[in-house]
C-alpha cells in the first residue's frame, strides 16, 4: 500500500472544465476529485497552480538521440534508456511509446544504419522489470518499407514486447515527405555528411528498393500489428489518395500529414491528426510541409508529439492554449487524444479509476513551468 497523494487548492484541468479543488490518489489510482480545500494531514498545498494528467507521448526519436549522441558515436543501451526515462519525466510526460525504426538497408554505410530494435526492446523490458523506470514505456515501430530486413525484424517482436503502435513509413524518394529532393538532398548532406554524387547514388538505390520491397514490406507491418494487438497509424500522408489507403487498413491516427488536403481527408474519414510540437512552436514545418499552426486554426489538429524535442510537448500545449483560449482541449491534445488514439483507456484525464499519472505546473508569461510529476502517484520529477 502507498501512500495516499493528496493535491488541494488546486486548478484541476479536467476533460472540458477546470475545477478549482483537490484530488486524492491511493494505490497510484485516482480516488476521489472535489471542489473543495482540505486540510488533511499529508496533503499538498499547490497555491492555486494547474494539475492535470500526465502527458502521453506517441511517437519520440528522443531513445535513438540518446543511442548516438552524436553521428557514429554509439552509446550504452541501458544508460541511454535510463537518460531518456529520465528527461522526459521531467518533461510531464508519463506515458511515452518509444519510436524504434524496423527495416534496415544493411549494405549501406552513410546512408543507413543496422538493425537494433530488437535488442533496445529487451533493454526497455529488462529495466520495467527490474522497476528501474520512472515512466510507462510502450514500443512504436516505426516500419520503413523502403528497406530490406522489414519482415524480418517484424517477426522478432512478441506480443510480450508492449508493442502498442505500428506505424507505415515510406521514405522514398519523391514520395511523401521527401517528395521535394531538394529538401531530401540537404536533410542527408547535414545529417550524414555524403556528397552530391553519393546522394544521386543514394536516391537511385532507395527507388530500386523501393520498388522491389514496398508493396510486400507495407503488407507485412499490416500483419504485424494484427499478431502483436498494435494500432496502425500512417506516415506523412500527402494525398488523399494516402489517405483513402489509410481508411482500407483501419488506421487509428495519421503522424505528420505533410499537407492541408491530406488533413482534410483524414478528418473527413475519422482519422485522428497528430501534428509535430516542434512545427507547432517553431510556427512551421523544418522539412517545408504544412504547419500545425495553420492546421490548428482549421480545426484540423487533434494530438501533438513532441518528434525530435521532448520539452516541445508540453510547451506547445501551451501555445495551443492561448491559440484557442481553451487549456483543457489543449491539454487533452496531449492527454486524452492520444491515449484513446492508442488504445489506451486507463489514463490521459484526471477522472476517478484513472491512474494517477498527473502533473503540477504554472503559466508564466508565454511558457509553463513544471513544478512535480507523478506516475502512478509516485513522484518522478
Amino acid at each position: 500500500m502507498t501512500q495516499d497523494l493528496i493535491l488541494t487548492n488546486a486548478q484541476l484541468v479536467l476533460e472540458d472544465e477546470i475545477l478549482k479543488g483537490t484530488i486524492v490518489c491511493r494505490d497510484g489510482m485516482i480516488s476521489d476529485i472535489s471542489s473543495s480545500n482540505t486540510c488533511a494531514s499529508g496533503r499538498i498545498d499547490c497555491n492555486g497552480r494547474f494539475v492535470a494528467p500526465g502527458l502521453v507521448e506517441l511517437h519520440t526519436d528522443n531513445l535513438e538521440r540518446h543511442l548516438e549522441p552524436r553521428p557514429a558515436v554509439k552509446w550504452p543501451r541501458q544508460m541511454a534508456v535510463l537518460a531518456h526515462d529520465a528527461e522526459l519525466a521531467s518533461c510531464g510526460v508519463t506515458t511515452v511509446f518509444d519510436a524504434m525504426r524496423v527495416g534496415s538497408i544493411p549494405s549501406s554505410d552513410k546512408t543507413d544504419t543496422d538493425s537494433y530494435a530488437r535488442d533496445l526492446a529487451t533493454v526497455l523490458r529488462d529495466l520495467k522489470a527490474k522497476d528501474y523506470l520512472k515512466i510507462s514505456h510502450f514500443i512504436h515501430l516505426r516500419a520503413e518499407v523502403c528497406s530490406e530486413t522489414l519482415e524480418q525484424e517484424l517477426n522478432e517482436f512478441t506480443p510480450d514486447d508492449r508493442v502498442r503502435i505500428i506505424s507505415v513509413m515510406d521514405h522514398t524518394p519523391e514520395a511523401r515527405q521527401f517528395a521535394d529532393l531538394r529538401q531530401l538532398r540537404i536533410y542527408m548532406t547535414k545529417k550524414r555528411g555524403i556528397t552530391d554524387q553519393e546522394f544521386e547514388e543514394h536516391v537511385k538505390k532507395l527507388k530500386e528498393i523501393s520498388k522491389r520491397n514496398a508493396s510486400r514490406h507495407e503488407q507485412a507491418a499490416c500483419d504485424a500489428a494484427a499478431r502483436l494487438g498494435s494500432v496502425l497509424a500512417s506516415h506523412d500522408d500527402t494525398t488523399k489518395e494516402h489517405v483513402r489507403i489509410s481508411v482500407e487498413r483501419n488506421m487509428t491516427f495519421a503522424e505528420f500529414p505533410t499537407t492541408l488536403e491530406a488533413a482534410q481527408a483524414c478528418r473527413d474519414n475519422n482519422i485522428a491528426i497528430m501534428m509535430g510540437a516542434p512545427n507547432l512552436i517553431r510556427g512551421g514545418s523544418h522539412s517545408g510541409n504544412v504547419s500545425a499552426l495553420d492546421l490548428a486554426e482549421s480545426g484540423l489538429l487533434d494530438i501533438l508529439s513532441s518528434d525530435y524535442v521532448p520539452a516541445a510537448l508540453f510547451q506547445a500545449a501551451i501555445k495551443l492554449a492561448q491559440h484557442w483560449d481553451d487549456l483543457p482541449r489543449a491539454i487533452n491534445s496531449v492527454t486524452k487524444a492520444p491515449a484513446l488514439a492508442a488504445g489506451l483507456k486507463d489514463r490521459g484525464t484526471l477522472a476517478i479509476g484513472q491512474r494517477a499519472d498527473i502533473i503540477q505546473f504554472e503559466r508564466i508569461e508565454d511558457i509553463g513551468l513544471i513544478h512535480q510529476v507523478w506516475s502512478q502517484g509516485k513522484s518522478v520529477f
